[in-house]
């Protein structure tokens, strides 16, 4: 038995002298990673991330353009259309203006405009209407009743809007139509009306890609990214909107990172924005696990856009053991699909390698103890078989 624990203990410390190179779990191996090295059969880079790097990514992201031809629209004077509601006053002429008696609602009072573009009214009988400013009715009409009426003074108002729209679909909290009315309404109204901006603040329900906001106009798509728009400028307030336009919002789940390896919460993290950091990634996640993080193997891995055999995956390593890893780290922008792996340090390996042989050992010991007893229990029994023998 005693060859046999000799053994045994040799055996362990063997295995707990390679611990390291046969630790399980995640390592990735980056030695002989350069640019067009191929890994697996894919094209890789690996570059550290440096104010260089930093500098030449931000020069390189595209500036906002909002197209000329949405700036330039300016919405003319209400139209009224079919389906609206007017309310004519005609002063001196209660006959006339409330023909339902003053007792009743408003809009009880109301002239309809049918589908057909015409309401009628007293004396002047069917008037189209559509196509027709309000100022525009007005003077038709004060001409019109001028033939019955002295000198008329005529009053037309809209109290229903419903013929001039602005269509909404996808992620939208409220994705009513909305009705345009006298009172030019812009894009960044729309977007406040329809809930657009406070979805992306509901926890625990998935938010519109403010991003990619598809704006179609007269059957041309504009694609808009209205987190940029807003950050670098005021056009959303300076885009106004025209009777048909469609809004269209896609939700934003697919816009992932993956947090993997010696992080706090290894999560696919979403977030709302057009981008975010890799401090902020990080930060969420609650930051490196400090018992077993590398700080110097902090990896973004960019996988391929486009063909595998012409174009590199690209990963970017952040050396976070130093304050300015996290300056680096804060400018370093993460797209949707990147993924965020942090290497564990040697000890952080070894430590898996104990917590893997933690049972083994105790089982040794167990058996150990158990053999131990047995023994002595032998040797208690042929002691007195001895003494009796006397």
């Amino acid at each position: 038995m005693h060859i046999f624990f000799r053994q045994l203990t040799v055996g362990l410390g063997i295995v707990l002298s390679v611990g390291c190179s046969m630790a399980p779990g995640q390592f990735m191996d980056t030695k002989g990673l350069e640019q067009g090295t191929v890994s697996g059969g894919v094209s890789v880079a690996l570059k550290p991330i440096t104010p260089q790097l930093i500098l030449d990514q931000e020069k390189q992201r595209a500036p906002i353009v909002v197209p000329k031809e949405l700036l330039d629209y300016k919405p003319p004077s209400y139209v009224i259309g079919p389906s609206d509601v007017l309310y004519v006053t005609v002063w001196d002429h209660p006959e006339l203006t409330v023909p339902s008696g003053t007792q009743q609602q408003i809009e009880s009072n109301g002239r309809l405009v049918r589908p057909n573009g015409e309401f009628f009214f007293p004396y002047i009988g069917n008037i189209h209407a559509a196509g027709m400013t309000i100022e525009g009715l007005a003077a038709y009409m004060t001409s019109a009743l001028a033939k019955y009426i002295d000198n008329p003074q005529l009053d037309v108002a809209v109290i229903r809007y419903s013929s001039s729209r602005v269509y909404l679909s996808g992620a939208f909290k409220n994705a009513a139509p909305i009705e345009l009315n006298s009172k030019p309404m812009t894009l960044a109204e729309v977007l406040g009306v329809s809930g657009a901006m406070a979805s992306e603040k509901n926890a625990g329900s998935a938010a519109g890609d403010l991003s990619r906001l598809k704006f179609v106009r007269d059957g041309k798509e504009y694609l808009l990214n209205i987190y940029a728009i807003n950050r670098e400028s005021d056009y959303s307030s300076r885009i106004y909107m025209k009777a048909g336009d469609t809004l269209h919002l896609d939700y934003d789940d697919e816009k992932k990172i993956y947090m993997m390896g010696e992080v706090k919460a290894p999560v696919a993290l979403s977030f709302h924005a057009d981008t975010i950091s890799l401090t902020e990634a990080l930060a969420t996640v609650g930051g490196l696990d400090q018992r077993s993080a590398k700080g110097e193997s902090v990896y973004v891995i960019r996988g391929h856009e486009g063909d595998f055999d012409k174009d590199s995956a690209q990963i970017y390593q952040l050396d976070a053991s130093s304050p300015t890893g996290f300056i680096l780290a804060n400018r370093f922008r993460l797209r949707p699909q990147d993924v965020v792996y942090v290497g564990p340090t040697d000890l952080g390996r070894w430590n898996r390698v104990v917590d893997e042989l933690l049972p083994t050992l105790e089982l040794i010991n167990l058996t150990t103890t158990d053999a131990i007893q047995v023994k002595e229990v032998d040797n208690i029994y042929s002691g007195g078989s001895a003494g009796g023998s006397r």
